[in-house]
């Protein structure tokens, strides 16, 4: 999910190296409020960009994913629910990748990606353009003289060049686009760099060009990347132990390593150390990082107040900001070109600040907005999209959104199940096909197959009807604490897709308050990968998680092994 624009020729006063143009940024996924559901990304309205007027009612209904980019917000590439892919606008420097240089009102199909399901797509100021599609295939067009399109050539790509260089076997999950250099994150949390390296951006240890993609090892080698993200001229990379590390050009302080001095490869940000970031965003060239517990810290060039610090004076390293708001913060945003930054709470509260239609807004101010996507539309100049949407329209229902529909219907239901008194009516012809537990439950020779109401005295109503509704929608709406409930039934089940959701949405929810039960629910049903994640979280915040009732309500023998565990992390040293 990803940051798709390019950039306005006005630098805003900052301090920028010789260098061609400006740079979109590129997030890291956006994970989703603790108790929204995991869907990615958000649906939006494609009608409220501009561009998007040129096409028809018909035409719009079939968009499945969309992404407005250019100088002018003139350029739009968009996917439709037959996975065919097409092109429109401006075509600057073959961005559209038609094949040939001719501008279009009219869209134009690309036929080559016809069929390859999108799952990452961004645009840098150069123009060139990159896309990952769902089976790890990595492709790219636009302008090339700095090899940024990644086939060792500085020919331009006036169509989709696949990206095979040092990627054999690389499933590739994210892409980010600089002003002219290009990041990769694979499956494996590897991350490739390439293109223009003026300044150290693409982390080699030099500032020769990279005319194909190189894995980046320099202080990342052994770990594992979860996001990436790139400004102007700089790079950056989030781990899965929540450590953040930037290169490349640091004129404004954008790397937030604490001066303003260009790194050449990775540095980590110690300023933030004890924290685990679950985000970053790269804006024109500043910084913003969101933390497990919904903090928010921004960093690097604040001349239209796009840090949120109350003034426009630049940050070398990363401030706290919106720390007195109750509700956490579960999205960032930040747009290259227009200087804006933005961010929703977990109540669904949205904040905007920076450059905004002209003015400078130094502070958080909040919006009427439903989500980030609407202040780039509405105030972004000019009005790109900062991520590549997806749409959902009312005229027509999918089968998916059919299943979704009838879920607890009693008009279609053959089935009830009965939880703490309350009824849950189902399809058994949907269990079947989508739980095997159900399908083994649902044969003839097995009483269940003869009950019009079945009684569950397992589980609690809301797990069980939360888990109905997963094999309905594919969808999990649940807070964190209940989570753990469902965590046990996907575990009985042995529905490890939603074990895996599980775990994600406990990951997003954990606080100082629930992180020892948390902790505890992960070693119960052995989930691994959480229960690591849990352990880290009570330790790097060990000195709250011990003052709250659940770390003393504990059993004694887990107590004792997380102490010895911990100390053995050096937890205790003074």
């Amino acid at each position: 999910m990803e940051r798709c624009f390019s950039v306005s020729g006005d630098s805003g006063g900052l301090t920028a190296p010789a260098s061609p143009s400006p740079v979109s940024p590129v997030l890291t996924p956006t994970p989703p409020p603790r108790r929204a559901r995991v869907r990615y990304p958000a649906m939006v309205d494609v009608g409220k960009w501009p561009l998007f007027t040129l096409l028809g009612a018909q035409e719009v209904s079939r968009i499945r994913q969309a992404c407005v980019f250019g100088t002018s917000a003139n350029e739009a590439i968009y996917i439709t629910q037959d996975d065919e892919v097409f092109v429109f606008g401006l075509n600057c420097s073959n961005c559209l990748g038609t094949g040939d240089s001719q501008s279009t009102m009219v869209p134009k199909k690309l036929d080559f990606l016809r069929g390859k399901k999108v799952v990452s797509l961004s645009y840098g100021s150069g123009p060139h353009v990159l896309l990952a599609t769902e089976g790890g295939e990595l492709f790219a067009w636009g302008h090339n003289g700095y090899s940024q399109l990644g086939n060792g050539t500085t020919n331009q790509g006036v169509s989709p060049i696949l990206v095979s260089t040092n990627l054999q076997n690389k499933k590739i999950t994210h892409v980010a686009c600089g002003s002219h250099h290009s990041l990769a994150l694979t499956h494996d949390g590897e991350v490739f760099a390439w293109g223009y390296n003026n300044c150290g951006q693409v982390g080699s240890g030099a500032t020769a060009n990279q005319p194909t993609p190189r894995r980046v090892t320099n202080c990342l080698q052994g770990k594992v990347v979860m996001g990436i993200a790139c400004g102007q001229t700089s790079s950056m990379a989030v781990l899965d132990n929540g450590e953040v590390f930037g290169w490349g050009y640091n004129g404004n302080g954008q790397l937030g390593v604490g001066n303003n001095g260009n790194q050449l490869t990775p540095c980590r940000l110690a300023a933030l150390q004890g924290l685990c970031v679950l985000q970053i965003a790269s804006g024109y060239a500043h910084s913003l990082a969101l933390t497990d517990e919904g903090l928010l810290y921004a960093w690097g060039a604040n001349t239209y107040g796009q840090l949120g610090t109350g003034n426009k004076s630049n940050q070398l390293s990363p401030v706290q900001i919106m720390a007195e708001k109750e509700s956490r913060i579960v999205e960032i945003a930040a747009c290259h070109s227009t200087h804006t930054s933005a961010c929703k709470t977990q109540s669904g509260q949205v904040y905007m600040w920076g450059q905004c239609r002209g003015q400078s807004i130094v502070l958080p101010h909040l919006t009427h907005f439903s989500c980030t996507d609407d202040v780039f539309a509405c105030f972004a100049t000019p009005s790109v999209m900062w991520r590549l949407l997806s749409m959902e329209h009312d005229d027509f229902l999918t089968v998916a959104q059919s299943l979704r529909k009838e879920f607890d219907s009693p008009e279609t239901a053959d089935l009830k199940f009965s939880v703490d008194g309350k009824y849950i009516h189902v399809h058994k012809a949907v269990l079947k096909i989508r739980c095997e537990h159900f399908r083994s439950m649902f044969q003839s020779h097995w009483t269940e197959d003869m009950k019009e109401v079945i009684e569950i005295d397992q589980f609690s109503y809301p797990v069980y009807r939360s888990f109905l509704e997963f094999l309905y929608t594919d969808n999990v709406d649940l807070p964190p604490e209940d989570a753990i409930g469902l965590l046990d039934l996907a575990t009985s089940y042995c529905e490890n897709r939603l074990k895996r959701l599980c775990q994600h949405i406990i990951k997003r929810g954990i606080t100082v308050e629930n992180a020892f039960s948390l902790l505890s629910a992960a070693v119960r049903y052995d989930a691994e990968d959480l229960e690591e994640f849990c352990f880290k979280f009570c330790v790097n915040h060990l000195t709250e998680v011990t003052q709250t009732a659940a770390f003393w309500q504990i059993d004694g023998n887990m107590l004792k092994e997380f102490i010895c565990r911990a100390s053995r992390c050096g937890a205790f040293k003074n």
